[in-house]
């Protein structure tokens, strides 16, 4: 996605979540901020993004977010388990109702063969509703990847925006 689609789709989902009276926080990691960053761009935007952590380190997302220590060790931090726990305690941290996180390995290195370049979870919390999707880009880029990894947490808070409390697919 061009960086003018994902400034577009920011402005219809800050409308979208303005309309519906929903505050959004961001939880990021591999992103390191970006999604914040985009939405920020849209005027208004602050009727809507209630905050945004950057939690690039282990110790970030435990000290900041609660995630679990022994899902960090059992796990690590690319993981399903780590993006779920990292939505759930942006929205236990924060006064919104939705939250997004990201966790990847952005490249050009970190990667391993069970968790190679371009590999990213997502998660996305509205309630008791927490969505988890997994994509893998493959090695395309840092700078694609983040901006597709931007695109793809648009996708997931336009899902809960869109069919509130109960989505289509609740984990993907």
């Amino acid at each position: 996605m061009a960086d003018e689609e994902l400034l577009a789709e920011a402005a219809r989902l800050i409308k979208l979540a303005a309309g519906l009276h929903m505050k959004v926080a961001t939880a990021e990691s591999c992103t390191g901020g970006l999604i914040a960053g985009y939405l920020t761009e849209v005027p208004g935007s602050s009727a809507v993004l209630e905050r945004g952590y950057v939690t690039y380190s282990n110790a970030a997302k435990h000290e900041m977010l609660g995630v679990a220590s022994n899902l960090l060790e059992t796990y690590g931090a690319v993981s399903s388990q780590v993006a779920r726990a990292m939505a759930i305690g942006a929205l236990k941290a924060s006064h919104a109702e939705i939250a997004l996180s990201v966790t990847g390995i952005a490249g050009p290195g970190g990667g391993s063969a069970e968790k190679p370049v371009g590999l990213v979870h997502f998660g996305a919390a509205l309630g008791e509703t927490v969505l988890h999707r997994e994509e893998r880009f493959g090695d395309i880029g840092r700078h694609r990847i983040r901006l597709m990894s931007v695109a793809i947490a648009f996708d997931m808070l336009d899902e809960l925006l869109s069919h509130g409390s109960s989505p289509a697919e609740p984990d993907r």
